[in-house]
């Protein structure tokens, strides 16, 4: 066994199950590990280095705040939150912002608004508020967060939960309509289930679900933390239905690659239930994550990567759907946030994994059965077809074992 690999496991929890391989040094499409072999990066760390690895603009930015200032907390004001937040809002078409570091963070930021503005705007009756969110969703790994999960694993061993959800199965329109009460204060939807398996909803089921939510005085909030900035060729996700949420999560991608970003976007009147003492965080809005946070906005924009996302995800999920192998079941996916599901009986997605890393190309298997490719959006062409004949190597070889 490698030894950094066993100094990592020796003083590291086990929480994870990284594949094979120590990495030292990336840029754009590319990463190499520790004996000097380049990889492809089709994970993109769940969509956080939409900009490629190392982004010189983004790298300079963060370098010449952190010459000048980095963290003072919310205590004061400082000359950078103010602009990042005036960006972030105008691309998401919100009025509001919160900055915060993790997804997790925003996420929970969002259920604490939506459960105040129902009881000091819509008068729900004090502890009375229910949340749904839907079945199969991943929203993060907190102890409330995985409370509304309905992955075993996420829940084992961490109860009690707290109260106040409701899950419902996803994409189903007329499931949210009849879970609404008088009580409900919000939906809580994915508008693509990432961590569930790339699973997309039927078309105008989103539009749908604004519709049911506006009419009930429900908010609608979209989690947009992996589906956000570009990754499925619009800005939002939920942009596909041409809707406007009440309130938006952004983060991954926000942060360049380089550090945690993510905000919680609302209207006013959402984001206006908030006083001061009612929630915060030490680092959340610090100067250096504000400086790279605007950065990776303006650069999303500058170099065109949100219809980059568009027009080569659709050039890559054609060449997926041509390969016609037996291990395949499906493939689908908006944009750049695709996947393959592998067909159990003949193979296991991990094992096509460490194939493929042997080829130079990293993915990693979702919900254990569906192969995740989300690169950079910056990659071209001639790299995804690189990456499909690899690919199609790595399943002609696992079909000779099985056939």
């Amino acid at each position: 066994m490698h030894s950094v690999i066993e100094h990592e496991k020796l003083y590291g929890a086990h929480h994870y199950e990284p594949l094979p391989v120590v990495l030292t040094r990336g840029e754009g499409v590319y990463v190499w590990d520790d004996q000097g072999n380049r990889y492809m990066d089709m994970m993109s760390a769940y969509s956080a280095v939409s900009h490629g690895h190392c982004h010189p603009e983004l790298v300079n930015a963060l370098t010449e705040q952190a010459k000048k200032l980095a963290v003072v907390s919310r205590a004061y004001y400082t000359d950078k939150l103010g602009d990042f937040l005036q960006k972030v809002c105008e691309a998401a078409r919100q009025e509001k912002a919160l900055a915060m570091n993790t997804g997790a963070e925003a996420v929970e930021t969002a259920l604490k608004a939506a459960r105040k503005w129902a009881y000091t705007v819509k008068k729900v009756a004090e502890n009375k508020a229910e949340i749904i969110a839907c079945e199969g969703n991943f929203h993060g790994r907190t102890i409330v967060i995985v409370g509304m999960s309905t992955e075993p694993q996420y829940r084992n061993g961490f109860g009690p939960f707290p109260a106040g959800f409701k899950l419902i199965p996803y994409g189903d329109a007329d499931a949210l309509r009849k879970a609404i009460t008088p009580n409900t204060a919000a939906f809580l939807v994915e508008p693509i289930q990432g961590e569930n398996g790339i699973i997309v909803p039927p078309a105008g089921y989103l539009k749908e679900c604004a519709r049911i939510c506006r009419d009930n005085n429900v908010l609608l909030i979209c989690d947009e933390i992996q589906t956000g900035m570009g990754r499925t060729g619009k800005f939002l996700a939920s942009d596909h239905d041409d809707i406007h949420p009440d309130a938006v999560l952004l983060g991954k991608a926000l942060g360049g690659g380089l550090l945690p970003v993510s905000v919680f976007l609302a209207r006013r009147e959402v984001m206006d239930v908030f006083t001061p003492g009612d929630h915060g965080s030490t680092f959340g809005g610090n100067p250096l994550a504000a400086v790279v946070g605007a950065k990776a906005l303006d650069i999303l924009f500058k170099e065109n990567l949100i219809e980059r996302a568009e027009e080569l995800g659709t050039y890559f999920r054609e060449k997926l759907e041509k390969l016609k192998s037996p291990l395949i079941s499906a493939v689908r996916g908006k944009g750049l946030l695709i996947g393959v599901e592998i067909n159990p009986r003949y193979h296991s997605a991990r094992e096509i994994c460490l194939q493929l890393l042997k080829q130079g190309v990293l993915s990693k298997e979702t919900h254990h059965t569906v192969i995740r490719f989300a690169p950079p959006l910056i990659i071209t062409k001639e790299q995804i077809d690189e990456a499909i004949k690899k690919f199609s190597h790595v399943l002609a070889q696992a079909e000779a074992h099985v056939c």
